[in-house]
């Protein structure tokens, strides 16, 4: 998936537009506190009437408009399915959708109008976009944000909180997987191409901690977003010598490195961050070097995983959109709505229904499990709620083009690793 690289052009307009933003919204008084309501529930902002709103930022015309529409629909989905079953408290949920089509203006602009009408966000691509915001979001709006970005920069906010394992710690899962079953060793060199910006950097991080850590040598090889033939990198890693490489991109970037790899008969192990793989990729040439030397590390179970959240997801989701394939993109859409969900029905039985009260009632949840092989812990905001990788691969046969080739796992060395302190 992913979702979260962007070029360094983009940190000028996005400061101005943060300027804007700020000057948009005057910090409340009251922090959101809110008044009771019928029943004794305090309520604040973002619910309306019987309706609880919340608010979606996501790319459905950019670069990850794949990721960016089932997350979305995945959300919906669950939103009708709440309903249906009574909402939460009385109240029924209602999400407003804003498309920022991966743009830093669309982005900020999205967010400065929804912040005020809305008890939080379901989704946040991009983690730029989100990180441009946080000053907002962490000193005067306080609305809880699930983005659907894992750079470790987004940790330590009470109230963006990221699902999953973070791309440093993902990487150190990944060349984990790569020294225990793919042959790489103490003193071998392992390549590394990523994006420029916080996803590519983050994970960038994670190799040279476990590079250090394991006794290896990092080649490093940055792109930039636009660069879509890995030829070059993949000649230069191929020269350096590597034993196994990691991708820290898109899918399309991905699918070039594996498949020139493959023609050009370097046949050694590639391994991409959760960010780096889309199962359209199945439909194109690059199929067959994918499905024969490519992996994932995942924050979860793919789709197709053989659990009953995981078939029931699958089914309900094929009945809404029956002309829409299956990808990781639902699995992260449905994980988030479900974690906010669940946040409101403990602020619920804590009769407080405000910003604060969500935000509080998600720090008390320490074992969350929608059915997807990962457990979220979010008592720590500093920390990431899993230290656990899926290793995942290719395979057209596969529901969402996916099969697992090892379970969730903390790695000793992700286990010893605090984001930020290396």
């Amino acid at each position: 998936m992913r979702t979260t690289h962007t070029a360094r052009m983009a940190a000028g307009a996005l400061a101005a537009l943060l300027v804007l933003a700020g000057c948009s919204s005057k910090a409340k008084d009251d922090d959101g506190a809110g008044k009771p309501a019928a029943g004794g529930v305090k309520t604040g902002d973002g619910i309306s009437g019987k309706t609880i709103n919340l608010g979606v930022l996501t790319d459905m015309t950019g670069v990850y408009a794949t990721l960016g529409k089932s997350v979305t629909q995945a959300q919906q989905l669950y939103v009708k399915q709440a309903n249906a079953d009574g909402g939460v408290c009385g109240y029924k949920l209602a999400l407003t959708v804003r498309d920022h089509g991966y743009d830093p203006q669309k982005a900020v602009s999205g967010y400065t109008e929804l912040a005020p009408k809305v008890l939080g966000f379901t989704q946040f691509i991009g983690s730029p976009f989100v990180a441009a915001v946080k000053q907002r979001i962490d000193g005067q709006d306080k609305a809880l944000v699930l983005p659907q970005a894992w750079s470790a920069t987004l940790l330590g906010s009470p109230y963006i909180r990221v699902i999953g394992s973070t791309y440093d710690i993902e990487t150190i899962n990944a060349i984990d997987f790569l020294m225990k079953e793919k042959g790489l060793k103490k003193g071998d060199k392992v390549g590394h191409v990523y994006f420029e910006g916080d996803y590519g950097e983050n994970a960038l991080t994670g190799s040279r901690y476990m590079a250090k850590k394991a006794g290896l040598k990092v080649v490093e090889q940055k792109i930039k977003p636009t660069d879509n033939d890995m030829t070059g990198q993949v000649v230069a890693l191929k020269k350096a010598g590597v034993k196994a490489i990691v991708i820290s991109a898109g899918p399309r970037q991905a699918a070039s490195l594996v498949g020139v790899a493959a023609a050009s008969r370097f046949g050694v192990p590639i391994i991409g961050n959760n960010s780096a793989y889309a199962p359209q990729l199945l439909a194109t040439p690059a199929a067959p070097a994918l499905e024969a030397n490519y992996y994932v590390a995942s924050p979860s179970l793919p789709i197709g995983a053989d659990t009953p959240q995981a078939k029931k997801l699958v089914a309900d989701y094929k009945a809404a959109y029956p002309k829409d394939s299956l990808d990781n993109g639902v699995v992260a859409g449905w994980t988030a709505a479900s974690a906010f969900g669940e946040a409101l029905k403990k602020a619920c039985a804590a009769k407080d229904l405000t910003r604060q009260g969500v935000d509080k009632a998600l720090l008390t949840i320490d074992a969350f499990d929608p059915g997807f092989g990962v457990t979220q812990n979010f008592g720590d905001p500093k920390a990431a709620s899993s230290k656990e990788s899926v290793i995942l691969r290719p395979d057209k046969s596969a529901v969402g083009g996916m099969k697992v080739v090892q379970e969730a796992e903390a790695s000793s060395a992700a286990q010893g690793y605090t984001p930020g302190a290396s």
